[in-house]
């Protein structure tokens, strides 16, 4: 099969080269690749920013985000058969879908939702499942309650704005102002432009911030909440928590604690919570999200579909920061 690999981390393209087509495991799907999404955390595995975290062997297919139909099941694969379509985020350390194939635990699989093409599923595995852990499984958002997206135009951000308005919040966020009709459109409430406001001047007695930019924002953002608030960061510091649940090992744990001191110490001072969130992949909370997407509570945002060929293009694009939703790369 074709596949995009690197052999070693690079700033370079990404390379072409026929690999041989995966077989499925005893509790594995194969699934012919339809379309893959295309993150930020391709580049930066591929650049080797998530180096000590996800110790990655090479040659490596990139590629977090798949929809396509199952060609083959394993012997113990209880819920899928061959012909399903299916969407998937595979788990880490089983990526690959910049690839014609790929075989996938299914575990981490779901049925399609109906109503979206295969361009627009493959969009949303990844970032709905950051969504959904960090504002239903950590935050507990509750209706009523006020919540600030940053970077409410972005990948994450276009569906955890529909996500917090279905769970009942109050949701501000950050855009251009090119970006306000759209975020308005998905839901936001409060609107602030991150050119010309300062969101810490604006904003006051949050109770969760879903951080998604720079250390900075990150700190402004502990300034916005209520006493008990949380901040919920998906770009870092990690802390040792997330350390100690991943099983890093122990001069790991002791790096991870140093880079989130001051961060965690601030927090402490405000009276507020910190916490790192790197999404995991999970069948059962996608299959609930398909539920949302299926109601039209959720509705994807596709920015871009490039063809398979056009795979280095599409990651340059990501990496340009002007993405509106997400980048998908169509293989059929």
């Amino acid at each position: 099969m074709k596949a995009y690999i690197i052999n070693k981390y690079t700033k370079d393209s990404l390379q072409l080269v026929d690999v041989p087509t995966p077989k499925a495991g005893d509790h594995e799907v194969l699934v012919e690749v339809h379309a893959a999404g295309v993150n930020l955390l391709d580049s930066k595995i591929k650049t080797g920013e998530f180096k000590l975290l996800l110790p990655y062997k090479f040659p490596l297919i990139l590629g977090h985000d798949v929809a396509g139909i199952i060609t083959q099941v394993g012997k113990n694969v209880k819920k899928f058969k061959v012909g399903d379509e299916i969407y998937s985020r595979p788990a880490d350390f089983h990526i690959g879908t910049f690839a014609e194939y790929i075989a996938i635990n299914e575990n981490d699989v779901a049925f399609k939702p109906k109503n979206l093409t295969m361009e627009e599923a493959a969009s949303i595995p990844l970032v709905a499942l950051t969504a959904w852990q960090a504002l239903v499984e950590r935050a507990r958002l509750k209706e009523g309650q006020k919540v600030f997206i940053q970077a409410g135009s972005g990948g994450v951000g276009t569906i955890a704005i529909q996500l917090a308005k279905h769970l009942g919040a109050t949701v501000a966020t950050t855009a251009s102002t090119k970006g306000f009709a759209m975020v308005k459109a998905l839901g936001a409430d409060v609107l602030i432009d991150y050119k010309t406001q300062d969101f810490e001047k604006l904003l006051k007695d949050y109770d969760v911030v879903l951080n998604s930019q720079d250390n900075k924002t990150l700190e402004k953002s502990l300034n916005i909440l209520k006493p008990g608030g949380q901040v919920i960061s998906i770009s870092g510091p990690p802390t040792p928590d997330f350390a100690k649940e991943i099983g890093l090992p122990w001069y790991l744990k002791v790096i991870l604690s140093l880079l989130s001191f001051s961060m965690r110490s601030k927090a402490k001072k405000y009276h507020v919570n910190f916490n790192f969130l790197f999404m995991k992949a999970n069948g059962n909370q996608l299959a609930k999200i398909t539920g949302l997407i299926e109601a039209e509570i959720i509705k994807p945002v596709v920015d871009k579909v490039y063809a398979f060929g056009q795979t280095n293009d599409a990651l340059a694009y990501i990496v340009s920061g002007r993405t509106k939703g997400k980048v998908v790369i169509k293989l059929k």
